[in-house]
């Protein structure tokens, strides 16, 4: 403990210095400015902005990243709340209630519940990242090739059961992106895999196209397509009072049990902030002395389900810290902006970079409190915000989009591709096949094969090494019941368990 109280009082020294600082307050502002356009999640505000950090040290880089992911999820809440118009799944449970309040003309009092409740999660949540990943980082040490692939089965079969309209369609997309990560020269044997006699793709495609591909680009595409010709309905704020005392008393038991509820749930790789925020506002409703207001206004129905979502937004980033392991959409660009770096997140990232690591979790407190300061008072701003017309909206995305994927290597090959990779991801989005366990077969798919091979080598051939180590031979199992698992006890049962849920 007092090891880790050290090493995040260095990462405060760090965090606080003006210049840190001043891009804490741009990622934050960035963040909320681009997650509080219309169908606009984290995933995509993050997709779109990672080439601005390109000329960054990685210490600012992952300050200005760490707002930016905060800040978008906060945004994501206003666009719920005014215009009913998740940017993603896990916004969905805030709008029921949030914007029935604001057509009630009582919006600006969700807002400020959704800003408080944000902060109080945010705060708490990152408080317990502080505390659980420096343990989980030093058992994970002690992984060795073996126990890595294992690891990076479950995380496949997980997000692809867990997430998507079936299980068939998350494992269709997890071989899409698994495919994806093979393109280029293999480093064991030297052969040409996946490049059809392309020179340019002979060293892979840049996983950074890619990502922006699938969510910036094709993720604008789908909106254009679903709501390009619709003009945004936004609800007026004509009240900035906040929050009555009522409110108040209504709201802060609903921030703790959605912190509570949210950081576990968002450690486990079960698809990020989807779950956590279904189940607070579950939970919020069982508890109420009136659940018939529940769709009709309730403020606890904005409170818990924000708290959830922060509070899962924190926990998502302990096993990417520790283990390398993204288990959400944004935790996988994340991921990707790491590698940009060089950089490969995981027990040794703690030994190696401690200035990088400490720094950021420091800013996370930081990006927090501007947050609110930030958020408060400029609710009236935000919602004009969201009155800018659809196709200069989309136009501009895709044009953002477009000079980064060039700026990599100044490549035509690589707006093709972007752009061959949206229209992939636009198709995957009709057919409500997930875009997570792409991204994670993309990211994740050299490293599990680079780790099967080591495991193999070091056994000299004798595959059953994943068998015989019992942390691999656990991992492995897990993976197996969670892909088999739902099916069997929906036939045993009935077909009242419900499938799995859908998220982008």
């Amino acid at each position: 403990m007092g090891e880790t109280i050290q090493a995040l009082g260095a990462g405060f020294a760090q965090a606080l210095t003006p210049g840190h600082l001043a891009w804490a307050l741009a990622g934050v502002t960035l963040g909320t400015a681009v997650g509080v356009l219309p169908g606009i999640g984290p995933a995509l505000t993050v997709a779109v902005l990672l080439p601005v950090t390109f000329t960054l040290d990685p210490i600012s880089a992952f300050i200005m990243f760490g707002g930016i992911y905060y800040g978008a999820m906060y945004g994501g809440s206003t666009t719920s709340i005014l215009l009913n118009t998740p940017g993603e799944t896990a916004a969905i449970a805030t709008a029921i209630d949030g914007h029935a309040m604001a057509t009630q003309g009582r919006g600006a009092a969700a807002l400020a519940t959704a800003a408080i409740g944000s902060f109080v999660a945010g705060t708490l949540a990152t408080a317990a990242l502080t505390l659980f990943a420096p343990p989980l980082a030093s058992v994970a040490l002690r992984f060795g090739p073996a126990e890595y692939f294992a690891l990076t089965v479950l995380a496949f079969t997980t997000v692809a059961a867990l997430l998507g309209a079936s299980i068939v369609r998350g494992l269709l997309s997890l071989f899409l992106g698994l495919a994806l990560g093979l393109v280029g020269i293999d480093q064991l044997t030297g052969e040409a895999r996946f490049s059809f006699g392309i020179p340019q793709l002979l060293d892979g495609i840049d996983v950074v196209i890619l990502v922006i591909g699938l969510f910036a680009v094709g993720e604008t595409m789908f909106q254009a397509w679903r709501h390009g010709r619709e003009d945004p309905q936004v609800v007026a704020l004509h009240d900035f009072g906040g929050m009555t005392r009522e409110d108040w008393k209504r709201s802060w038991k609903p921030w703790l049990r959605g912190t509570a509820i949210g950081f576990p749930l968002g450690v486990l790789p079960c698809g990020g902030s989807v779950i956590p925020t279904f189940l607070s506002y579950s939970v919020e409703k069982r508890l109420s002395d009136d659940p018939s207001r529940f769709g009709h206004g309730a403020i606890e129905g904005v409170a818990g389900p924000e708290a959830a979502n922060n509070a899962a937004a924190a926990g998502v980033l302990v096993p990417l810290l520790t283990l390398g392991l993204p288990s959400s959409a944004t935790a996988a660009v994340l991921l990707t902006a790491f590698q940009q770096y060089g950089l490969q997140p995981g027990p040794l990232l703690f030994a190696s970079r401690p200035d990088l690591v400490w720094t950021l979790i420091a800013s996370l407190y930081v990006g927090n409190v501007m947050l609110l300061v930030l958020n408060l008072p400029l609710a009236g701003l935000w919602a004009r915000v969201l009155l800018i017309p659809r196709p200069l909206l989309f136009g501009g995305i895709l044009v953002l989009a477009s000079l980064g994927a060039y700026s990599l290597n100044r490549s035509m090959l690589d707006l093709v591709l972007l752009y061959t990779v949206g229209a992939v991801a636009c198709a995957m989005r009709v057919y409500d096949i997930p875009l997570v366990p792409a991204v994670l077969g993309l990211v994740l798919g050299p490293l599990s094969e680079q780790h099967f091979r080591r495991a193999v080598a070091i056994s000299e051939g004798d595959v059953s090494v994943f068998m015989t180590r019992p942390i691999s031979a656990v991992l492995l199992v897990l993976a197996g019941a969670v892909l088999i698992g739902p099916h069997l006890v929906r036939r045993w049962i009935g077909p009242a368990i419900p499938g799995p849920l859908e998220s982008a």
